[in-house]
């Protein structure tokens, strides 16, 4: 039997013909002009970033960063600050093996396991965008109760909207979905920067908050809040996610092109990571200058949360502008969870319906267990669900992060573009710490500590 050619002769390796790649309604679909500046290549490579760091904005994490905040002070800021550099290691492999391989991570898994283990892989990443989902329509549905008195179950249904949303924008071009994004996060910073403002927190205490103690191990509950700060922040959605819409950028085909993507896809993930660390720890420096301070350690219910900000804050224009950040959350978070179901859906089993059908099938499967949740147990327990929801995102990490080192680090697969040995030992590492973690926290439940 001959072999086909190589479609990509200067970067062997991995390689994945065009017809199969990841969204293929908008694949390479961004021009990347070869004589433009450095500067202008830049900017055409802008936005990616922008939609994976939405993860650090989902309800879910308001949720754990809001009860982390209220009893335990600024302790957990280490956490996020650690979240964050484990976000930027692992979005620059799932740039790499893209760029690299023209494939999104569940198509890899796809490819690289059998079906005994890329099936169950499937249904990990499935329950992971359940969970993601299942937080941001609870969550988008309070902020719909809190500015305009939206019943809860209403609201959970009216956040299907976001499927015609995004084929609307997609229709416009992806740029279109990128720009309403980056937008949303402008409106959701400046709304924290007021009510920061208005917290008047201890610089001194926020800085030390950052420095690492041994707390969060030893103590169960941090450990239960700071495992779903992880899990909210190192989102196993977003890395099938940034590894699929990376290649909406027409880069080219050559190594040195391909080399030049690599470094302004990692450049763009990296500084919007970097952006959203600011907010992600401003939700935790709001709750640890206000609920904390007060002695309001039990905060966690963003409905609650919502109500005691003008008395503490002493304005009444601070619970509005925290539903305002709420609902942009919301929607930003919506839309991505979307998109990586479609990537997932696509990938692991190969299924391409059409777009307005793909999407609501994924809106769905949140959508339904959203309902029942709120029929069942009403608002007063939205808190528990979300913080649970992002500690099931913790513990399904590593079904996400283990495939990604590994394929990352192989050069049959990766070609020239392989990862370098100090990075992939980064990221073992940190797929370790978060498996560790997860081990300690089952034994400390099983145990009833």
């Amino acid at each position: 039997m001959l072999t086909p050619p190589n479609p990509f002769p200067s970067t062997p390796g991995w390689q994945r013909p065009r017809g199969d790649a990841s969204l293929l309604e908008v694949f390479r679909s961004i021009p990347v002009t070869a004589s433009a500046t450095s500067w202008r290549k830049f900017l055409a490579f802008l936005g990616p970033g922008y939609l994976v760091a939405v993860g650090y904005m989902d309800p879910g994490n308001w949720a754990t960063s809001l009860a982390g905040g209220a009893q335990f002070g600024y302790a957990l800021l280490v956490v996020a600050l650690v979240s964050n550099i484990m976000a930027i290691i692992l979005q620059s492999l799932c740039a790499r093996l893209a760029i690299a391989t023209g494939r999104d991570l569940a198509q890899a898994c796809r490819d690289a396991f059998p079906r005994w283990i890329s099936w169950p892989l499937w249904l990990f990443a499935e329950l992971a965008i359940c969970a993601t989902d299942l937080a941001e329509v609870i969550g988008t549905a309070i902020a719909l109760n809190l500015l305009f008195k939206i019943p809860l179950e209403i609201g959970v249904m009216i956040t299907a909207l976001d499927v015609f949303l995004i084929l609307w924008l997609q229709n416009k071009g992806f740029r279109w979905v990128e720009a309403i994004i980056i937008a949303l996060i402008g409106v959701i910073a400046m709304c924290f920067a007021v009510q920061i403002a208005l917290a008047d927190p201890h610089w001194g205490e926020v800085i030390r908050g950052f420095a690492p103690t041994t707390d969060v191990i030893t103590n169960p509950n941090m450990l239960y809040l700071a495992l779903g700060i992880i899990g909210a922040t190192v989102m196993p959605h977003n890395l099938y996610l940034h590894s699929g819409i990376v290649q909406t950028r027409a880069y080219g085909d050559t190594l040195p092109e391909k080399r030049e993507a690599l470094k302004f896809a990692t450049l763009d993930s990296t500084v919007a990571l970097m952006f959203a660390l600011t907010i992600n720890a401003s939700i935790l420096i709001l709750a640890a200058a206000t609920f904390h301070k007060s002695g309001q350690t039990e905060v966690s219910e963003l409905a609650k949360a919502h109500e005691l900000l003008a008395p503490l804050l002493g304005a009444s224009i601070a619970p509005a502008l925290f539903g305002i950040a709420l609902l942009c959350c919301g929607i930003t978070s919506t839309v991505t969870a979307t998109m990586a179901g479609q990537i997932v859906m696509e990938g692991f089993i190969n299924i391409r319906l059409p777009g307005w059908a793909r999407r609501l099938t994924t809106r769905l499967v949140a959508i339904v267990p959203a309902i029942a949740v709120t029929l069942i147990y009403g608002e007063g327990q939205t808190a528990k669900l979300l913080i649970l929801s992002q500690v099931v995102l913790s513990f399904q990490l590593p079904f996400a992060v283990v495939p990604l080192v590994m394929f990352t680090a192989s050069r049959k697969k990766m070609g020239a573009l392989v990862a370098p040995l100090w990075l992939s030992l980064f990221a073992g590492a940190i797929a370790a710490i978060i498996i560790a973690l997860n081990v300690k926290l089952l034994v400390d439940m099983a145990t009833g500590g």
